[in-house]
C-alpha cells in the first residue's frame, strides 16, 4: 500500500502546515524526498484552503483573499533529479477525502478576481455540489446529475531562478500597460499573504518577496486546469531544479473546458496517488519546453453533445481579429441562452459549463476574420431532453432554486 507522504487537517490552517506551500520558488524546501519509481499519496487542501463553505450563502466567495491561494502539497523531491531532465508522474488514482465528500463552483464578483463572463455576472455566486460515489449532483442547480472526472487543476515542479525571474519580469510588465485595471491583467508577489513551506526568518521573507503566485499555468506547468489529467493520466514535466521539486493541488471533481467559471470547476480537498521515474536528459532529447501529457482512459462514456458554435464577433457586434477568446466565449453565451429557455437562470446555466464534461474545441483560426470556437454539452446529464424540436422547448426547471449571490460591498 502506498504510503502517505503529507498529510493535511481541514480543521487547521493551511499556514500552519510546513509540508504545504501557495508560492513558487526555487528555495522552497523539499517536504519530502523519494527514490525515482516510488509510489506514494499527497493530501491537499482545497484551493482556497477552507476559505469557501458548504452553506447557502456567498458571501464566502465573494470576501476570499486571493492573494492567499492556491494552497499546494509539496514540494516533493525526486533524488537524482538534475535540471534538463523529464520527471514523469502516473497519476494512479485521485479522490475525495471520506470527511469531505463535497465541492463547491462559484463566480468571484468583478471587484475582487471576476471570471471569464464577469460582464454578464458581476457579483459573487455559489453552487454546492454532493458527490455520491463517482456522481455529483447540486442542490442549487436541478435537473442535471454526471460522472466526475476527478483532476488536480495544478500541479507543476519548482523554476530555477532565471525562470522565476523572467516570469516576474513578464508579468509586472504586462500589469505595468494598464494597473488600474479591475481584474488586474496578472497577478504580483505579493509577501505578506505567501507561505513557503518550511522557510523561515529573513530567507523566508526574501523568497516571498519574490515567489510568483499560483494563478497562472506557465512553462512549468501549475495551474493549468486539464480536466484529462484524472486517473491513469502520465505526465512529462520539465525539471529545473535538482529534485524537481513536483506539487500538486486545486483538486476538481469535474470541469468544463476552460474552467470558465473561475472560483472553479467542482473544487474539492482529496488526495492523489502516484509514482515519479526519471528520463535522464530528456528535456534535450524530446525538445520539451512546455509539459506534455497522456490523458486519462478513464472518461465518462458521454456520446450525444449539442455543439454551440462562437466566432470573434463580441456582444456589441464589434469585429475581432481571429480572436479564440472572443469566439469561445460566444459559444458560451450562446449555450446559456439555450439552456434558459427551459426556465434554468443565467447563473445556473453558466456554473453548469463550469462543472460539468463540457468540451471546448478550437475549430479554426486562419479564415480571417473570424476565429471560429466550439462547446460541446452533453445531453446525457440532464434529466429531460434538451434537445431542439418543432414543439420547442418546454420551460423544465420552473424556479424557486437558484444559485446563492452576494452584493458587493
Amino acid at each position: 500500500m502506498a504510503e502517505t507522504l503529507i498529510k493535511v487537517d481541514l480543521n487547521q490552517s493551511p499556514y500552519d502546515n510546513p509540508q504545504v506551500h501557495n508560492r513558487w520558488h526555487p528555495d522552497i524546501p523539499m517536504a519530502v524526498w523519494v527514490e525515482p519509481g516510488a509510489e506514494f499519496k499527497l493530501e491537499t487542501y482545497d484551493w482556497t484552503g477552507g476559505a469557501i463553505k458548504n452553506d447557502d450563502s456567498a458571501e464566502d466567495v465573494r470576501d476570499v483573499d486571493l492573494s492567499t491561494v492556491h494552497f499546494l502539497s509539496g514540494p516533493v523531491g525526486v533524488k537524482g533529479a538534475e535540471p534538463g531532465d523529464l520527471l514523469v508522474v502516473d497519476l494512479l488514482d485521485i479522490g475525495a477525502r471520506d470527511d469531505s465528500l463535497w465541492g463547491f463552483n462559484g463566480f468571484f464578483s468583478k471587484q475582487n478576481g471576476g471570471g471569464f463572463l464577469d460582464e454578464h455576472f458581476p457579483l459573487a455566486q455559489k453552487s454546492i455540489w454532493d458527490f455520491h460515489g463517482m456522481f455529483t449532483k447540486s442542490r442549487h442547480i436541478p435537473g442535471v446529475n454526471f460522472a466526475g472526472l476527478i483532476h488536480p487543476g495544478l500541479i507543476g515542479c519548482l523554476p530555477d531562478p532565471k525562470m522565476l525571474a523572467s516570469w516576474n519580469e513578464r508579468e509586472t510588465g504586462l500589469i505595468a500597460t494598464d494597473p488600474d485595471r479591475i481584474p488586474g491583467l496578472a497577478n504580483p508577489p505579493n509577501a505578506t499573504t505567501a507561505h513557503m513551506g518550511q522557510m523561515q526568518g529573513e530567507a523566508r521573507d526574501k523568497a516571498a518577496a519574490e515567489g510568483a503566485r499560483t494563478v497562472p499555468p506557465r512553462e512549468h506547468g501549475g495551474n493549468c486546469d486539464i480536466k484529462d489529467l484524472s486517473r491513469g493520466a502520465k505526465v512529462f514535466f520539465p525539471v529545473y531544479v535538482d529534485g524537481a521539486g513536483l506539487s500538486v493541488g486545486d483538486l476538481h471533481f469535474s470541469q468544463g473546458d476552460g474552467e470558465i467559471t473561475f472560483c472553479g470547476a467542482i473544487e474539492m480537498a482529496g488526495w492523489v496517488h502516484m509514482k515519479v521515474s526519471l528520463i535522464k536528459g530528456g528535456m534535450a532529447k524530446y525538445g520539451i519546453k512546455n509539459p506534455i501529457f497522456k490523458p486519462s482512459p478513464m472518461t465518462p462514456n458521454y456520446k450525444d453533445y449539442l455543439i454551440f458554435e462562437g466566432i470573434s464577433v463580441d456582444e456589441k457586434g464589434k469585429q475581432h481579429y481571429l480572436d479564440v477568446t472572443v469566439a469561445y466565449r460566444q459559444a458560451c453565451l450562446n449555450a446559456i441562452e439555450y439552456l434558459k429557455k427551459f426556465g434554468y437562470s443565467g447563473a445556473q446555466a453558466y456554473s453548469l459549463l463550469g462543472t460539468a464534461p463540457v468540451q471546448g474545441h478550437i475549430s479554426g483560426v486562419v479564415d480571417v476574420p473570424n476565429a471560429c470556437a466550439t462547446l460541446w454539452l452533453p445531453t446525457e446529464i440532464f434529466d429531460f431532453d434538451i434537445n431542439p424540436t418543432a414543439e420547442g422547448p418546454q420551460k423544465i426547471i420552473t424556479g424557486g432554486v437558484d444559485l446563492p449571490i452576494a452584493q458587493d460591498k
